[in-house]
């Protein structure tokens, strides 16, 4: 926030000298915007003389016999108020700029008085529509209404969501809105591929509210899209838009076949609307914990028991195919005497199962200290992190020498990391302060 502002001020100074905004600003940046707003308010409270005011905006209109009005509101003509540029000069637009961030009111009303016919000042129109003080907030808005199309709409869409957040910011947000749905279906198109994922979820909102895509465009968009909000948006837009007697394989199969856990736990969920629990069965091994859970809501609301699959699964200990997820969702819904099904996959050939498995115990806290102590040796830094969570509430139990020799440098390095983090839990070691992160390590005194 304070490099904004200054980088506002800085800007601001070069604009009250006349200095093209592309030049100063990257207009497609709404903090830039933002930022010259905040910038212009700090640098004029300093008195800068550059600093353009009511006066010069309004004689703007006497130096080229435009009409120009007065502080009572009636229309004057002003001949002689002091030389200004000319109005179309290359100064003008600038200065008119910091004009419409002036810390004074009347200054930034006047300003706006004379942009109708700059579009480059559009945006700062935007954020005047959100202005604290009621006669520049009205005409800013007055002035956005007229000039808001689909072009610059979906150009000033960043920047309207941006001002949006603010106080007085709903007013552009929902003109904004009002204008999409007004317009050619295809046009908020540009803003589902805008990289603002703010912009995105806007225009997926909109989508969705309005039906402007169909139910198999959400899906894939649910199933691809890498923000978590528009995946929710999309796949319950997906699944809204089918009727319940049928249309849902087009949206359930590439929700089910998403990489992001939200469009692949609604597609599961989904199956019991469906009628097909026996899809259901194929997620109870899932990755995901959020989508394992959905699995066996599905699978329990058709009368089936998730805990017996999971029990037959983990069984056969020497399944190659063994899904990890299977070791965890037993733990997630199963019993203490479970953990004699997990045991036996402590040295499963699979390096996941085995990590999956020590996790299970933890979960069902059925921890033994030596069974899982060998694990700190294993190749696979996903079992040795899994094993040190577990051992780390008894690591007072650990014999120190043993600790200490997993220090040495010849270990791995994720077995040296576990040997400290379980070290320092015992309070045998501590680190010697010689830098951020490359400390190194002595017994405790």
């Amino acid at each position: 926030m304070n490099e904004g502002i200054r980088g506002g001020e800085a800007a601001a100074a070069r604009l009250a000298r006349g200095t093209q905004l592309d030049e100063v600003l990257d207009v497609d940046d709404p903090a830039a915007w933002t930022g010259l707003d905040a910038g212009v308010r700090v640098w004029g409270g300093y008195g800068i003389e550059d600093l353009p005011d009511k006066a010069w905006v309004e004689a703007l209109d006497g130096a080229t016999g435009q009409p120009g009005r007065s502080g009572t509101g009636r229309w004057m003509f002003r001949s002689s108020r002091r030389p200004a540029e000319p109005a179309h000069g290359p100064s003008i637009e600038p200065r008119l700029a910091v004009a419409l961030c002036h810390p004074d009111g009347h200054t930034r009303e006047a300003a706006l008085a004379r942009v109708a016919a700059r579009p480059a000042l559009l945006p700062l129109v935007v954020v005047r529509a959100a202005d604290w003080a009621a006669p520049v907030r009205d005409k800013a808005r007055e002035l956005l209404r007229a000039g808001l199309d689909v072009r610059t709409g979906v150009a000033l869409a960043p920047l309207i969501l941006r001002i949006g957040r603010r106080e007085r910011g709903a007013y552009g947000v929902e003109l904004l809105g009002a204008m999409l749905r007004r317009a050619p279906h295809g046009a908020p198109a540009t803003l589902f591929v805008h990289p603002d994922r703010t912009v995105r979820r806007f225009a997926y909102r909109l989508a969705a509210e309005e039906s402007l895509l169909s139910p198999d465009r959400f899906a894939r968009t649910a199933a691809c899209d890498d923000d978590v909000v528009v995946q929710s948006l999309c796949a319950e837009a997906a699944l809204a838009a089918v009727r319940e007697d049928g249309g849902l394989d087009e949206v359930l199969e590439p929700l089910l076949a998403a990489r992001n856990t939200r469009a692949r736990s609604a597609g599961v969920t989904a199956l019991r609307r469906a009628g097909r629990p026996e899809r259901a069965l194929e997620f109870l091994a899932d990755r995901s914990a959020l989508v394992r859970a959905c699995a066996r809501y599905v699978v329990r609301q058709h009368g089936s028991d998730p805990l017996s699959w999971y029990r037959r699964r983990c069984a056969r200990a020497d399944d190659p195919a063994l899904p990890p997820g299977a070791a965890i969702g037993l733990a997630e819904c199963g019993e203490r005497g479970d953990a004699e099904l997990l045991r036996p996959l402590l040295t499963h050939r699979v390096p996941a199962v085995r990590a999956e498995a020590v996790a299970g115990l933890r979960a069902l806290d059925v921890t033994a200290v030596e069974e899982l102590r060998s694990l700190i040796d294993d190749p696979a830094p996903g079992v040795v992190r899994e094993a040190t969570a577990a051992l780390l509430p008894s690591a007072a139990l650990l014999p120190e020498a043993w600790l200490t020799e997993r220090l040495a440098a010849e270990r791995p390095r994720h077995v040296r990391i576990a040997a400290h983090r379980l070290a320092e839990a015992r309070g045998r070691i501590e680190r010697l302060p010689d830098g951020p992160g490359h400390g190194c390590w002595r017994p405790a005194p």
